[in-house]
């Protein structure tokens, strides 16, 4: 599969938009015309750039407003074509994108169309170019591809193909299975993009919210799966008009959009062997190594100044302290199955943060070769004598994630540490999940990195109000939930007030004892307002007994029609907070209704903290 990016997907000038697509595995880029129009190059200078950096340049795009126009508007398209046709010439591009006409087209007759096509097919002839032609979802007569490629068998000329571009064939429902019945040599050129599903005019869907494959809910391996069958051989290229990609780092960017590419393939070649006409000879990589997802998270790490008031909070919940690592600067705490590493952070003077988490899984080699071959960064762990060998990858945000074997009750590496004198409280079992804020830049990266590295399942995502506005969160899970991974969006240009904390929940199999427990080690929990349970009780058919039990411990209370569940959250350290979760009968939630008030109560704790007037 060659695959290509659109220059529109990434940041900066052309220059670096190339040499990002080249440092990424590339093999090509479309050139949107805004950056060449803005480039200080020539195009002979930008022919040879692409060359020297190994990449072809597979499509000008876009050439608007053509089709069904009156005859003198015709001839000045043409003039413009022609224009566009020579410019092609000097940069060695030989595909132009031909949108559906949404401004000047007077008549929809799909004859005109074609005879107006078949004339362009006779100018692109002369100079040795092709005409790509793409129905637009918004096109003022043509938005579905069927029918841009009927315009194009009834234009009838060998320079005039159609391309075919999953956003506008999704976005609007089309199914995609007709793509068979496109011969593969009219089929110039492919774009893919993934995208949210969302209920908007679907122009503004389309400039904005567009995404990575396996970033979005598009079913994109179905798509390419029909477009295979047709024995399609050219670029698959993104076309990403997003907000985000267009102000982040472009090499950053890129890496994730050869990702995304990576596991779509991969996600392509399963999606055929489905199918009882499948055929994967043109999926060109080596499969992905097959992981099962993560058993457990076996340890989460945490960096941090503040080492002494964490310790005293994980004493006050009952966790037992192993103490130091014979040869790092690092120190355990484990309950159950649930492990915090912390350690002080590398440079000064970061927040607190979660710097680290470790996964068990049943071929840890496997699950490494899986993630680098979707082009995460391996790092290396400094190994002591006798120290266990753990292997393990960086994540979008910076994070560690490391891999280790599961099949034992009790990691090997835990043996690093000295055993605790008193062993901890046993109302916790483990880490229930983990919740990651997320710099805007990395939300969608991140999203795609645990999907496609850990097999983790993408779940509707939601928006919560906070006070400082409304708060995107993701949950990522395995199948049986023991791995719960939650990204929260932090909003580009947030100030010091909308920092999101993040969180590390534990399964605890009584809340109400472990935090009464707790309470008697001087523990104090974050306050949670009494309006709040005057709702409950009013929301909720709740004993008087245990209402009045839950408002005296502050914890919180959801139900939904499989059970109930039950958590409370500690007061901050920094940008970092714990909570303790009960779930009866399986509930599968995170009490989405509570986090408004959770949100504003950990608000106001910060400005108690520091000062501010109410």
């Amino acid at each position: 599969m060659r695959t290509s990016i659109a220059t529109v997907c990434l940041s900066g000038t052309l220059d670096q938009k190339l040499a990002a697509a080249s440092e990424a595995g590339f093999d090509g880029v479309e050139i949107f015309e805004p950056d060449l129009i803005a480039s200080p190059e020539s195009p002979e200078a930008i022919r040879a750039r692409a060359d020297e950096l190994g990449l072809s340049l597979d499509l000008y795009q876009p050439f608007r407003d053509f089709e069904g126009v009156g005859p003198d508007l015709l001839e000045h398209n043409l003039r413009r074509a022609g224009a566009k046709f020579s410019l092609m010439n000097r940069l060695g591009i030989e595909t132009m994108l031909l949108c559906s006409n949404v401004a000047t087209a007077r008549s929809g007759d799909e004859q005109l169309a074609a005879t107006q096509l078949r004339e362009l097919g006779e100018l692109a002839e002369r100079f040795g170019v092709r005409v790509a032609y793409e129905a637009l979802a918004w096109g003022r007569f043509v938005d579905d591809y069927e029918q841009a490629a009927r315009i194009v068998r009834l234009a009838d000329h060998p320079r005039i193909g159609v391309c075919l571009d999953s956003f506008h064939i999704l976005s609007r429902g089309h199914d995609p299975q007709a793509i068979e019945t496109i011969p593969a040599d009219k089929i110039f050129f492919v774009q893919l993009a993934d995208a949210p599903i969302l209920s908007m005019d679907v122009l503004s869907w389309s400039r904005h919210h567009r995404l990575f494959p396996g970033e979005g809910g598009f079913d994109l391996a179905a798509f390419m799966g029909h477009l295979v069958r047709t024995g399609y051989d050219g670029p698959i290229s993104l076309e990403i008009f997003n907000d985000t990609f267009r102000q982040s780092d472009a090499a950053s960017t890129a890496v994730d959009a050869r990702r995304s590419l990576r596991l779509l393939e991969d996600e392509t070649r399963a999606w055929l062997g489905r199918s009882s006409r499948g055929r994967t000879e043109q999926m060109t990589a080596r499969p992905l190594p097959v992981v099962e997802p993560p058993a457990d998270i076996n340890y989460v790490e945490l960096r941090t100044d503040a080492i002494d008031e964490m310790r005293t909070l994980l004493a006050q919940l009952g966790f037992a302290a192993h103490g130091r690592h014979r040869t790092k600067s690092v120190e355990l705490w484990s309950q159950g199955a649930a492990r915090m590493v912390l350690g002080r952070p590398e440079t000064q003077p970061p927040p607190p943060t979660v710097a680290g988490i470790g996964l068990s899984v049943s071929n840890p080699d496997a699950a490494l070769r899986r993630a680098t071959d979707l082009f995460a960064p391996e790092i290396h762990r400094s190994e002591g004598p006798g120290d266990e060998s753990l292997v393990g990858v960086r994540a979008p945000d910076g994070s560690e994630v490391f891999f280790g074997l599961e099949g034992s009750t009790e990691p090997k590496w835990v043996r690093e540490f000295p055993v605790p004198d008193q062993p901890g409280a046993e109302l916790v079992e483990r880490v229930d999940h983990i919740n990651l804020a997320q710099p805007w830049q990395h939300f969608d990266a991140g999203v795609l990195f645990f999907h496609s590295v850990l097999d983790l399942r993408s779940q509707p995502s939601m928006e919560v109000a906070a006070p400082v506005g409304l708060v995107r969160s993701q949950v990522l899970r395995a199948a049986d939930g023991v791995v719960r991974i939650a990204l929260n969006l932090v909003p580009s240009g947030a100030h010091d007030d909308a920092i999101l904390p993040q969180h590390i929940a534990f399964a605890s199999t009584d809340v109400l004892a472990l935090a009464r427990q707790a309470r008697e080690r001087g523990f104090h929990p974050l306050d949670i307002p009494a309006n709040y349970y005057d709702d409950i009780e009013a929301r909720f058919d709740i004993e008087a007994s245990l209402l009045a039990e839950l408002k005296e411990l502050n914890v919180m209370y959801d139900r939904d029609e499989a059970g109930e569940f039950l958590h409370f959250y500690t007061q901050a350290i920094g940008t970092v907070f714990l909570e303790v979760v009960e779930r009866r009968d399986g509930y599968e939630g995170y009490g989405a209704l509570n986090a408004p008030v959770r949100l504003a109560a950990q608000y106001q704790q910060r400005r108690d903290a520091e000062g501010v007037p109410a």
